[in-house]
């Protein structure tokens, strides 16, 4: 489940079941490599490359428990399918601001 905290305008807060918690780290450091690559893909006129990176995590970010990492996927996605490449811009920055705003708390079990 993800949240804003209220007190803080600038934290997004993730709560991860703890027994995927350890997967975390590597999961968003994928997600930030992922920004390259969507950045090189856009930079080639490349949309299957796109529309590919954009259907895995919009299949991936709800099972960690990262749910605007599946939003940004489904529109990296149809961005694609239409190379629509101002939509796959603006789907890049909402990526790029959560994973510079998500904080992760572990649920207990």
């Amino acid at each position: 489940m993800e949240r804003a905290n209220a007190g803080d305008r600038h934290r997004i807060i993730a709560r991860i079941d703890a027994d995927l918690i350890h997967l975390v780290p590597g999961y968003i450091e994928n997600r930030r490599k992922d920004v390259l690559a969507i950045l090189g893909a856009l930079g080639r006129g490349d949309m299957e490359c796109v529309w590919i990176i954009g259907h895995s995590m919009k299949g991936s970010g709800g099972g960690y428990g990262f749910h605007t990492v599946s939003e940004v996927g489904a529109a990296l996605e149809q961005a694609a399918e239409v190379s629509d490449g101002d939509a796959v811009t603006a789907a890049l920055a909402r990526l790029q601001d959560y994973l510079a705003r998500v904080e992760v708390v572990c649920e207990p079990e």
